[in-house]
Formats: C-alpha cells, structure tokens, sequence
C-alpha cells in the first residue's frame, strides 16, 4: 500500500504514558506521517511524541478534540495530503485497522470512511458506552438525518476533497455529530467498516460522562437549531 500521501492525525491531551504506544504502533503499520496535536496538555505528552518522530503541533490552552482535529487537518492539506486519519491517542484504537479504512476509500472512491465499534461483534465495549453512543446515534440521526452505527467514533478516514470544502466549528466531542452533518450537507459519499476497541481504566476514566453528555446536547442543540 502507498502510504506517502496519508497522514495520521491524533488529538492528544494528556496522554504522556499512552501516546508513544499509539504512535509506534502507527509506524509499525508503515505510515509516517504522524501528526499530534498536543492540545494543552500539562504532562511530557509533546516530549514523546516528538521522540518519536511525530510532528507536534501544539495549542498552548485546551481547545478541545474538535479544535486538535481541524488544526491536523489543516497541517495535512497544507501538507499535500490524498488522505486524513484521525485517531484517538489513549491507545483505545487498534492501528492495525487504518489500512481498512484508507482500502475502503480507495477502493470506493469515497469521501469519508468512518470507523465503527459496533460493526465488529468481537468487541467488549462498556455498557455506559453503548448507552451513551445508541443515544447519540438517534440524537445525530434526528439533526443531520443521516443514522449510523458510531455516530462517536474518532476514527475515521477522510478525503482531502472533504476536508478543503468543510470544516469542524465545534471544539469539543460534538464535533463528530458536526462531521456527519457535514457529510450530509455536502452530500459526500461514506461508508463504516468494524474497527477492534480495546478500553482500560484509564481511557474509561477519560470517557464520556453523564455531565458531558448533556453538555454536549446543550451544545448540538445550540449549533443545530
């Protein structure tokens, strides 16, 4: 697989002892061009990445993961990227995966591939966490009216094609609802492919929460309507 003109993004806040373990992984998988935006964080999770090879962009507060998201983005294509993936940097994500979502792409001539935890059976994902996504999936569904399985995911491939004509206002985890309306909006073509999950305690820890998810509504909400 030609990898050349892929470029990894990973939003990273705080994830000093995961996030070599994500970029190396990456690297093992053959892509290289490896960017981590450091998004305020208070720990060596700049340090590592940058040890490690990756290109480090850094926001000196906390914007959000939609922020890091669209920052890697606009490095990419300034970069002259074919391809954009986003993934998450608390090693919940298996790299393995990526070449899935970037062959779903070329091979369908697509705008945007979206990772889905619930397409693979064989995952053990929390049942908070499938509460919380089977509610934002009807939630999204009901704004953008486009349904899909992982409405949440933070994995996902995308064409520059996409990227140059959108872009993310939301900073905060909205921002994946934003992306699907996007996708609806502007009429792309997608599709899902089963992605493995692997979650710990601490990327448990980092998840989303009750507060968050009425949060979140309360900004969907906002921005939708």
């Amino acid at each position: 697989m030609n990898t050349n003109d892929v470029y990894i993004i990973i939003p990273a806040k705080d994830e000093g002892t995961r996030i070599g373990k994500v970029i190396s992984k990456v690297k093992a998988e053959g892509f290289h061009n490896i960017v981590v935006v450091n998004d305020g964080s208070t720990d060596n999770t700049k340090e590592v990445a940058a040890s490690l090879g990756a290109t480090v962009l850094t926001h000196y507060v906390c914007l959000g993961a939609g922020a890091a998201t669209q920052t890697g983005m606009d490095y990419a294509v300034k970069q002259n990227a074919g391809i954009v993936v986003t993934i998450d940097g608390d090693n919940q994500h298996c790299p393995t995966d990526i070449k899935a979502l970037v062959e779903k792409m070329r091979s369908g001539k697509l705008d945007v591939v979206i990772g889905s935890r619930f397409l693979n059976k064989d995952n053990e994902v929390p049942f908070i966490r499938i509460m919380f996504n089977k509610v934002g999936n009807i939630f999204t569904g009901l704004l953008t009216g486009l349904f899909v399985t992982d409405s949440q995911s933070g994995f996902k491939a995308m064409h520059t094609r996409f990227v140059e004509r959108t872009k993310i206002n939301l900073n905060g985890y909205e921002f994946c609802t934003e992306i699907i309306n996007l996708i609806k909006l502007n009429k792309a073509s997608f599709a899902e492919v089963p992605i493995k999950v692997t979650y710990t305690e601490e990327s448990r820890a980092k998840g989303q929460n009750f507060f968050n998810g009425v949060k979140m509504v309360g900004t969907l909400i906002k921005h939708f309507i």
